[in-house]
């Protein structure tokens, strides 16, 4: 070793000063063991070498030779060749756990990080944050759900910008998801739908102010009545649902579901392209596993063993429920229109006069019903002239007979 320039820690640094004491008589042995916190017999080894090689006899003898455990430069270049080809925007976490995944190559997150630092291949983006105070996370699972819709190019070149409904549980991080074209009153049903199938009908949900959840009119006289407030086709569903809609106030506030937003279009983009995935129906297949993946992982237990979540409705009620309704008044030929779409009320009993307000529903499956005073009525729909019941079933003929209506299920705020 050079003894020009030497490479010392603090601690073989303080040693020499130590030994130097010793050397002139102000020390002996013992005393300098005890400042050096070495045993006696190290003290014996550390003296024997100073006086053999001065200040080199104290520095560490593999400082400056590689490693034992050191991996090989043809392993490193397979590892970063690997990466250049399949792997060149992955973090380095998700590219080791791919690697193992796919590859059958081993080799830990830190190490593949250095490495890419070192080939310039990964730098880490860092942007300033503003100081905000964190929120407690809700104590009990369904106690509060996060919401958001992800506008983005989850298909990258192989396909147009999509949508990613994303809820996110505020106590657990337990996410749900399900993809869409945009992010529209169909889609939140959807989103919904899975969530309270899978988990059950969550106390509250935190969105954003958007128009789909928020009604941004005076209420109308209904809404004063039951004390809802002015509600959008979603909002009123969450009503009956017995469901708290909490409007944030910036991306900040429900930052659960936004950062939730980003590793998504991290790691599921990347998903998605390995699989060469291209549709919404290949897409939503492949997002029950990887959901379940991403909840092993990052989902936390939480404070409380309490489920928040009350039990879900039957699908008849949730058909009922998760829809569009409008309000008409019946005319004069007891026919009543929507959407250039005109319907005739038939004969039945108990049938409502003629200026009297209906209540059109449309569910998510595309059937319109007609309801007075929570009651279906039988009707018809006329397009072009032709008259065709809205209720068909076959019969035993083949042709088609009239269904009676069968009663809704009725459900009050909450309740099922």
């Amino acid at each position: 070793m050079s003894q020009e320039t030497l490479r010392m820690s603090a601690k073989e640094r303080a040693r020499m000063l130590i030994l130097g004491q010793v050397e002139s008589g102000a020390l002996d042995l013992v005393e300098a063991s005890k400042r050096m916190q070495v045993s006696y017999r190290q003290a014996k080894r550390l003296w024997a070498r100073w006086l053999e090689s001065r200040e080199g006899g104290l520095t560490h003898r593999l400082r400056g030779q590689a490693s034992n455990r050191q991996l090989d430069d043809a392993f490193r270049a397979v590892v970063l060749s690997l990466y250049r080809t399949l792997y060149w925007d992955f973090g380095p976490t998700l590219a080791s756990e791919k690697m193992a995944e796919r590859d059958g190559i081993a080799v830990h997150p830190e190490t593949l990080r250095r490495w890419l630092h070192e080939e310039h291949l990964w730098v880490p983006r860092r942007e300033p944050r503003r100081h905000r105070r964190r929120r407690a996370r809700r104590s009990c699972f369904g106690e509060l759900v996060q919401m958001d819709g992800s506008d983005h190019a989850w298909f990258e070149d192989r396909a147009g910008r999509s949508c990613l409904m994303v809820m996110v549980d505020d106590a657990t991080g337990r996410t749900l998801g399900r993809f869409a074209a945009q992010e529209t009153t169909a889609a939140a049903f959807e989103a919904l739908r899975q969530w309270i199938v899978r988990y059950g009908v969550p106390q509250a949900l935190y969105v954003d102010r958007k128009s789909l959840y928020v009604a941004q009119r005076p209420p109308t006289a209904e809404e004063r009545r039951q004390g809802s407030g002015a509600l959008t086709d979603f909002g009123r569903a969450c009503f009956r649902l017995g469901i708290q809609i909490i409007p944030a106030h910036s991306p900040q506030a429900k930052g659960r579901v936004e950062r939730r937003n980003g590793l998504l279009q991290d790691r599921l983009v990347k998903e998605l392209r390995l699989a060469s995935i291209a549709d919404f129906a290949q897409a939503n297949a492949l997002l029950g596993p990887f959901m379940e993946r991403l909840n092993d992982r990052f989902a936390v237990p939480p404070l409380s063993p309490l489920n928040a979540h009350r039990p879900a409705p039957t699908d008849a009620v949730l058909n009922e429920i998760l829809c569009w309704e409008w309000r008409r008044v019946l005319q004069n030929d007891w026919t009543v229109t929507l959407n250039n779409q005109r319907y005739q009320i038939e004969r039945q009993p108990d049938l409502p006069k003629p200026r009297t307000p209906l209540t059109i529903r449309r569910c998510q499956d595309g059937t319109v019903r007609i309801l007075h005073e929570e009651r279906p009525l039988k009707i018809t729909m006329i397009a072009n002239g032709n008259q065709r019941d809205c209720y068909p079933r076959p019969c035993r003929g083949g042709g088609l007979e009239r269904q009676a209506p069968q009663p809704l299920p009725t459900c009050a705020r909450g309740q099922f």
